[in-house]
C-alpha cells in the first residue's frame, strides 16, 4: 500500500518558503515559523500571497513534490511541478473511452450513483444521530430526501445517456442541498444555509465548503498524476481548458464522506463561529486566516482516519482513498476491472 505523505499547508500572508538542506522552511517578517523535510511531503499547498523561492521549486520538482497555489478563499490558481511520468498506453486507454459515448455514459454512471449513495448515508445518519430529538417536519423532509436520493441512485445505475445522468445528478443535488441546513445543528444564524453558491460563496457554510471541495480536488488529482492519468479528461464532467475534469469526477462520489461531513462537524462541534468569516462588499464570503489553519489542521486529522475499503476489503486511511481510487479507474481502462467501482461509504 501506498505510504502516507503529508501535505504541508502555508496560510501565513506575506510569508516566504525556502530550502535550507533537505528542507523546506517558511518564514514571515524574518521569522522561521517552522521546516519540514521535502522527503516526507507529498505536496506544498500555498494560500493567499505565499513566495517560493526558485531553488526550492526546483528541490521539489526533482523530489516528486507538487507545489499549489491558492487564493485566500481556496480557489486554485496555479501548479508546480516537475516532468509528469504519465503511462503513454494508459493514456490512450483514457483517450479511447472519454471518446466513446458507451463507455464514457457507464463510467459517469457508477460515478453519479456512487455519489447519490454516499449524500443518501449523510442524510441518514443525520436521522440516526438526531432525528428522534428533531421537529417531525425536519424529520419528514430529510425522510423525504432520503427516498429521493434512492431513487435517483437506482435510475444512474441503469445504464443511461451522459446528458440524462447529468440531468439526474443534478437533479439530486437540488433535494440534497435544498435539506443541508437541517442538517446544522448550530443555532447561530451566521450558519443558516439557503442554497448551494460557488463563485463566490454567499455565506459562511458555502464559503467552508468551496474550501474543502477545493482541498480535495487537488488531492484527486494529485492521485491521478501519480498512478499515470490525465487529470483533464474526464467522463462525467464536460472538459474545458484548464479544468481538471477527472479529478472533478474521482471527488464526486467522496465529497459527502470527507467535504460535507467535515464541515457540519466543525460547525455542529462550534469549532468555528461567526468571528471566522468575513463578508465583503462584493457580498463574497472568505475564512479568515485563523479559521482557515483550524480547518486545515481538521482536514488532515480527518484524513489519517482508518476504514476497509468497500470494494478492495483492506484497511487504508481517508486519506489514501483518492490515490486507490485512481488505482481503480487506472485498473478498469486498462481491462483489469469489467466496471469502475466506486466509493462506497457505509
Amino acid at each position: 500500500m501506498r505510504r502516507h505523505l503529508n501535505t504541508l499547508y502555508v496560510t501565513t500572508e506575506n510569508a516566504w518558503l525556502h530550502k535550507d538542506g533537505e528542507n523546506a522552511v517558511v518564514k514571515a517578517h524574518g521569522v522561521e515559523l517552522g521546516r519540514v523535510p521535502v522527503h516526507l511531503l507529498g505536496s506544498i499547498v500555498c494560500i493567499g500571497s505565499i513566495g517560493v523561492t526558485p531553488s526550492l521549486v526546483g528541490h521539489c520538482a526533482e523530489r516528486g513534490v507538487r507545489i499549489s497555489m491558492m487564493g485566500r478563499n481556496g480557489r486554485f490558481l496555479a501548479r508546480i511541478e516537475g516532468p509528469v511520468s504519465g503511462n503513454v498506453l494508459l493514456r490512450r486507454s483514457q483517450y479511447r473511452a472519454a471518446d466513446t459515448a458507451e463507455r464514457t455514459a457507464a463510467i459517469a454512471g457508477h460515478i453519479v450513483t456512487g455519489k447519490l449513495l454516499n449524500q443518501r448515508t449523510v442524510v441518514r445518519r443525520a436521522l440516526r444521530d438526531h432525528g428522534a430529538h428533531s421537529p417531525p417536519e425536519v424529520s419528514a423532509r430529510l425522510r423525504t430526501c432520503e427516498r429521493r436520493m434512492s431513487d435517483a441512485a437506482r435510475r444512474s445505475a441503469i445504464p443511461q445517456a451522459i446528458d440524462v445522468l447529468r440531468g439526474i445528478e443534478g437533479e439530486a443535488a437540488r433535494a440534497y442541498y435544498a435539506v443541508f441546513n437541517d442538517l446544522v445543528r448550530s443555532y447561530e444564524r451566521t450558519f443558516a444555509f439557503c442554497r448551494r453558491s460557488r463563485r463566490p460563496p454567499l455565506d459562511p457554510v458555502n464559503a467552508l465548503l468551496s474550501f474543502l471541495y477545493s482541498l480535495l480536488v487537488l488531492d484527486y488529482r494529485s492521485a491521478l498524476e501519480t498512478v499515470g492519468l490525465d487529470p483533464a479528461v474526464g467522463f462525467l464532467h464536460r472538459e474545458r481548458p484548464g479544468r481538471p475534469s477527472l479529478a472533478l469526477d474521482l471527488m464526486e462520489e467522496f465529497r459527502p464522506v470527507l467535504a460535507d461531513r467535515l464541515a457540519l462537524s466543525l460547525i455542529n462541534r462550534r469549532q468555528l463561529a461567526a468571528s471566522d468569516f468575513e463578508t465583503a462588499v462584493t457580498g463574497s464570503v472568505t475564512m479568515r486566516e485563523e479559521a482557515r489553519k483550524k480547518v486545515l489542521v481538521a482536514y488532515q486529522n480527518r484524513k489519517k482516519d482508518e476504514l476497509v475499503h468497500p470494494f478492495l476489503r483492506e484497511k487504508t486511511t481517508i486519506g489514501l482513498v483518492p490515490f486507490v481510487q485512481a488505482n481503480l479507474m487506472a485498473r478498469h481502462l486498462r481491462g483489469d476491472v469489467d466496471g469502475y467501482p466506486p466509493f462506497l461509504w457505509r
